[in-house]
């Protein structure tokens, strides 16, 4: 049990970032050797930085892959019996992940592991599959459900998704000092922490149905709405990942066909803002740092949280996306031109900061800063 007086941590709610990326090493470092396709022959692995997905050779092109599920708001889901937006999470969670490379999403496979079946949670989760879908510009060429009365004592749902670019177009070892950063709005706390979200809830004294107890104003991509009347504090903490796919891809396309607002060689690294939150930005290279001075603007459920919770900045910062979904970088001299074009699209993008060249990620208004991911 939390202590009303107790000061909260992601690790204390049970996920620990740094133990989880020392197991992930161990994980790599035990693999040894790997048999793999030779290069130069479909299916080759293409080595690059970054992590975000991987990538094969498939003639001209790169094929780009990866895998990722929705976690424990899956467990808020529950409680609300509310299970479309779940779907959306899984998606974004995949394909904002494949356009950190420059990876165009073309398809989609998901899995979806349950106590038992249910027509009726099926449907909410095929409704959210073909929403995502559609957001995504991805086609759902497949997919896997099954029942484990005996392991799963709740619905837990992955995918994995495919992307393409052509071969030599992949962002990575771009980014340089003087760079500017521009940062996409977040929808909300997308799916990352809520082992901690949980944790600020039961510690709050408030329930899901209660009413949001701040103005949730406006928000890129909306509000999705379960209930008639007041905004439910629910509804706030399960609001689905915002896609990226559009505008991304469009701006990818428009500057490698020579019409966009930049020539593709001005964009020099996406970075997702996931679970490590502005620490994401340390995977764009090894000799750079980010220093973020203009940030956008803080979601109020942020506010809310790090009150409820008594949690540091350094926390805050640590673990959720604050309101920045995704950051761009760019060549400075591309950066307001960049940034008209982002506006007209998705409202709220703007310029963040700039990349230097101590190695580190800083956020000045609140001094918290990150030295490694």
């Amino acid at each position: 049990m939390t202590s009303k007086n107790e000061s909260l941590t992601y690790a204390s709610s049970g996920v620990n970032i740094d133990t989880e990326s020392a197991s992930v090493k161990a994980l790599i470092s035990a693999l040894g050797p790997v048999a793999h396709r030779k290069s130069g022959t479909f299916g080759a692995p293409v080595d690059h930085s970054g992590g975000f997905s991987g990538l094969i050779e498939f003639g001209d092109n790169l094929l780009a892959l990866c895998t990722d599920g929705v976690g424990s708001k899956l467990l808020l889901a529950a409680q609300m019996d509310v299970y479309d937006t779940v779907a959306i999470d899984c998606m974004a969670m995949n394909v904002n992940d494949l356009l950190c490379i420059g990876a165009e999403p073309i398809a989609f496979v998901d899995y979806i592991a349950a106590p038992r079946p249910d027509a009726e949670t099926w449907a909410a989760l095929g409704r959210g599959l073909g929403e995502a879908c559609r957001r995504a510009r991805v086609s759902l060429c497949g997919g896997e459900t099954a029942s484990l009365p005996d392991m799963v004592r709740e619905i837990d749902v992955s995918g994995t998704a495919l992307g393409w670019l052509p071969k030599g177009m992949q962002l990575e070892g771009r980014v340089t000092s003087g760079d500017s950063i521009i940062g996409l709005p977040s929808s909300g706390i997308h799916s990352n922490g809520f082992s901690l979200v949980r944790k600020i809830l039961m510690k709050s004294g408030l329930s899901l149905d209660d009413a949001a107890p701040f103005d949730i104003g406006p928000r890129a991509d909306g509000l999705w709405r379960h209930s008639d009347g007041d905004v439910q504090l629910g509804e706030v903490l399960l609001n689905p990942t915002m896609i990226y796919v559009d505008p991304v891809v469009d701006l990818l396309q428009t500057c490698r066909g020579g019409d966009g607002p930049c020539s593709y060689d001005d964009i020099h690294g996406i970075a997702h803002i996931t679970g490590g939150g502005l620490s994401n930005l340390l995977r764009l290279g090894a000799d750079i740092g980010f220093v973020i001075d203009d940030a956008l603007e803080v979601l109020p459920e942020f506010e809310w949280m790090q009150a409820s919770g008594e949690i540091s900045d350094f926390e805050m910062w640590r673990t959720f996306n604050m309101g920045m979904g995704m950051a761009m970088v760019v060549s400075h001299k591309s950066c307001d031109a960049v940034c008209r074009w982002l506006q007209e699209r998705l409202a709220g993008c703007k310029r963040v900061g700039y990349v230097d060249a101590e190695r580190r990620v800083l956020e000045s208004n609140s001094g918290v800063s990150f030295d490694k991911y």
